[in-house]
C-alpha cells in the first residue's frame, strides 16, 4: 500500500453553501467522521487529492491527513465527481 499524506485547512461551517465557497476558493471539500467523535469539516488541495487518485490502492489505503499540528489516520469511504467535467467534488474519509 502506498503512503498518501494530504495538508488539509479546517473549514468553519458546514453545508452545500460553504462547500460551494469552498470550491470557488480552488480547494476540495471534505468530511472526516467515525470514530465516537464529531464530524470535521475540512478542505484538500486538488492536486493532492488528483494525485492520490490516480493510485490503484487509493480505496485500500490507510491515509494521514495532517491537520492543525496534529494527525489522523483515516480511510476514504466515497468521492464524489462532477458528472460533466469528472473532477472531485467532495470526499469522505472515516477515521481508521
Amino acid at each position: 500500500m502506498s503512503e498518501i499524506t494530504f495538508n488539509a485547512v479546517l473549514r468553519e461551517k458546514a453545508g452545500k453553501g460553504a462547500a460551494r465557497q469552498c470550491r470557488r476558493e480552488g480547494r476540495i471539500p471534505a468530511v472526516i467522521y467515525g470514530g465516537k467523535k464529531d464530524a470535521v469539516n475540512i478542505s484538500l488541495h486538488p492536486v493532492e487529492l488528483e494525485k492520490a487518485l490516480d493510485l490503484a490502492d487509493f480505496y485500500k489505503s490507510v491515509i494521514t491527513i495532517a491537520l492543525d499540528k496534529k494527525s489522523e489516520k483515516v480511510v476514504c469511504k466515497d468521492v464524489q465527481f462532477d458528472p460533466v467535467s469528472d473532477m472531485p467534488i467532495h470526499v469522505d474519509f472515516m477515521r481508521k
